[in-house]
C-alpha cells in the first residue's frame, strides 16, 4: 500500500469518524430524544450522557487537527474504542444483538482508521 492510499483511507476513515461522533456528542449535549432515550434505556444517568458529548466534541477537534497532537490522538482513539465497546455491550445487554449494528461498523471503521494511523506514524511509540 502506498503512503498516498494510507494517508486517503486514514484521512476518509478521520472525517467518518469526526462526523459520526461529532453528531453522536451533539446530541447528547443538545437533549436529542432519539439518543437520549436510547442511552437512558440502557441505565446511564443525565450527567454521564453530557460528559459524554462534552468528550466526544473534544476528541473530534484534536482528530482533525493535522500532524499535531499525535499522543493525544491515541488517547482519543482509545477513547473511541471504549465508547464503542461500552456500546456495544450495553446494548446487547439490553437491547438484543439487532441494536448493535452501529457499533461492529463503527469499530470497523475506527480500527481500519487507527490502523492507518500508526503506518502514517510508525516512529509514535519510539518517541515515548
Amino acid at each position: 500500500m502506498t503512503q498516498k492510499t494510507t494517508n486517503i483511507i486514514y484521512w476518509t476513515g478521520t472525517i467518518l469518524t469526526a462526523l459520526w461522533f461529532g453528531a453522536s456528542g451533539l446530541f447528547e449535549l443538545t437533549g436529542n430524544p432519539v439518543v437520549w432515550d436510547i442511552t437512558v434505556k440502557l441505565g446511564y444517568p443525565a450527567h454521564f450522557i453530557y460528559l459524554l458529548g462534552v468528550f466526544k466534541l473534544s476528541g473530534v477537534a484534536v482528530l482533525l487537527i493535522p500532524n499535531k497532537l499525535l499522543r493525544l490522538k491515541e488517547w482519543v482513539f482509545a477513547g473511541v474504542f471504549f465508547d464503542i465497546t461500552f456500546a456495544f455491550f450495553s446494548k446487547i445487554a439490553i437491547l438484543g444483538f439487532a441494536a448493535t449494528i452501529d457499533a461492529i461498523v463503527a469499530f470497523a471503521m475506527v480500527t481500519t482508521t487507527y490502523l492507518m494511523f500508526r503506518k502514517l506514524y510508525p516512529n509514535l511509540q519510539k518517541a515515548a
